[in-house]
């Protein structure tokens, strides 16, 4: 039996874990750094507004987003859901590289996209958190990973084991200088991706994902070592673990601590929730970053850095009394700046319609934030009063299959109604095509004012998210049944979110106010 002193140690360490999965939200395609005490972390989300996210951490437990390095992008006006031109669903800010190089952060980022909206931006920053401005753009390059050697040349990575040197200015490449520095395998019949390039004890370093379809392999990360960055590399895998019931992991980057010591930081696709992200042991073995336990697997649970860090999160409540958006909140698409407000009715979000538009999908200004597992709850409280004929707002699980909880306005009728809604995109344009929606269950309003649910639950094989409504925000009513969550890299490529939206179908100059967002995240 452990005496009191122990028992309470043993708590102690116990509370001082991380639980795999790190982040169990869609934070996909991770670049990660340590600069001082402090790690930065950057993620992809696509057609998210602002996009490229930095998030930061003392422990590799407790994450909180600082900043973004761009507000907008707008070479197009698919980034403003044009129904004409396109969108740019599933597309967009595509797995940035983050580094720090003499005293100043630098991103590199290329949108998955065709011709010059796929070119690629180099931005910098004093500090993590910004302001960012862009250094330069250059032709696009896949995935890739920016590289300062300890001579100050500085080198791009990028698709399956290509690489140029860019100009000591990072204003283009070098031309000439393009090289294919390792061949894939013959069983590696897909594409490696996910470059990330690090220098360790003299040795180069690159960290791909590679996927294999041959019998009995599976997605796996490998490691390409040299002692040149020109080459020649050997390969070895470093990761090839399932986690969890879900499928085999790959795509991320390692990291030191202070002390030394080294970490992975590695993703993993979970259906309805999207992409999360799991931390693990990297043990140096015959010079080989080599990830998870001693059996190579993904551990359920890893001791945090440090204890007595605050406990911080990437998704949070909002009483919307901030003059300012507060970081966890992202647009569909380019925010229409003149048509949401924090501040014309203090301690709450107004949410305007500006333009007539005919679905959910090419409505501006859907404000989204992350849901998480294993189980989270998030509810808005809706100020009706102000909606015109033909408006709809209301909350959403929204995805490229989104469930929708919805307040519709027809002339001086409201009604409260739930659907299940799936958008048909163009494949080289997003376009939105077509929207089926089925309506679920249809209700008569006499209020004006009215509280609006989604729980959600992402334990292992379940992804169903439930709807309630309620009119005094503490007895509440739930419609219709289970919803399934899903994930499809074909349109959005992203996890559900929380999407609150108000967008008018007959006439622009209506308005709702949100008066708070409240979550809670449950085991």
């Amino acid at each position: 039996m452990l005496c009191a002193t122990c028992n309470v140690q043993a708590q102690k360490i116990q509370e001082n874990m991380i639980d795999n999965p790190m982040l169990w939200a869609d934070v996909p395609d991770p670049d990660i750094i340590r600069v001082g005490d402090t790690f930065y972390l950057v993620s992809t989300t696509m057609h998210l507004m602002p996009g490229a996210p930095i998030m930061q951490s003392k422990d590799l437990k407790n994450w909180e987003t600082v900043g973004y390095i761009f507000d907008k992008l707008t070479d197009s006006p698919k980034y403003d859901l044009s129904p004409t031109e396109g969108t740019v669903y599933g597309r967009g800010q595509w797995a940035t590289s983050l580094k720090y190089h003499k005293g100043k952060f630098y991103a590199l980022l290329a949108p998955n996209e065709r011709g010059s909206m796929g070119d690629t931006y180099i931005f910098t920053a004093d500090k993590a958190a910004g302001p960012w401005k862009i250094v330069s753009r250059m032709r696009h390059f896949h995935d890739c990973s920016l590289f300062f050697d300890d001579d100050d040349r500085v080198y791009v990575i990028y698709g399956t084991g290509e690489m140029m040197e860019l100009k000591p200015d990072l204003s283009d490449v070098i031309e000439g200088t393009h090289r294919q520095i390792f061949e894939r395998e013959a069983d590696e019949t897909g594409l490696l991706e996910g470059s990330r390039m690090i220098k360790h004890n003299g040795k180069y370093y690159l960290l791909m994902i590679s996927h294999v379809y041959a019998p009995g392999r599976h997605r796996r990360e490998v490691c390409y070592r040299a002692d040149n960055i020109q080459g020649p590399y050997e390969k070895a895998t470093i990761l090839e673990s399932d986690f969890g019931g879900f499928s085999y992991e790959a795509q991320g980057t390692i990291v030191d601590t202070q002390d030394g010591d080294w970490y992975g930081i590695i993703f993993q696709d979970r259906a309805g929730v999207g992409r999360v992200l799991t931390v693990m042991p990297c043990r140096w073995i015959d010079g080989w970053p080599m990830l998870g336990d001693e059996e190579g697997k993904v551990p359920a649970r890893v001791r945090a850095l440090k204890s007595g860090e605050p406990t911080k999160s990437i998704v949070n409540a909002d009483d919307f009394s901030s003059p300012k958006l507060c970081l966890h909140w992202q647009w569909n698409h380019n925010p229409v700046d003149n048509a949401w407000s924090l501040t014309e009715r203090p301690g709450y979000l107004r949410l305007k319609t500006s333009r007539v538009v005919p679905n959910l999908y090419l409505a501006p200004n859907t404000l989204t934030q992350r849901m998480e597992g294993p189980k989270c709850t998030g509810a808005i409280a809706l100020d009706l009063s102000k909606m015109k004929d033909g408006d709809v707002a209301g909350l959403a699980a929204f995805n490229d299959n989104s469930t929708v909880l919805a307040v519709k306005k027809s002339g001086k009728q409201l009604t409260l109604e739930l659907s299940e809604q799936s958008v048909k995109l163009s494949m080289r344009e997003k376009k939105v095509e077509n929207v089926d929606e089925k309506i679920v269950e249809r209700i008569a309003l006499k209020t004006n004012k009215i509280w609006l649910r989604i729980d959600a639950n992402f334990v292992p094989r379940t992804d169903i998210a439930n709807f309630s409504y309620s009119l005094d925000g503490e007895n509440w009513t739930q419609l219709g049944g289970d919803f399934r969550m899903t994930f499809d890299w074909q349109r959005f490529f992203m996890g559900t979110k929380f999407g609150i939206f108000n967008y008018a179908t007959k006439k622009a100059g209506g308005y709702v106010d949100i008066d708070a967002f409240t979550y809670n995240k449950h085991q």
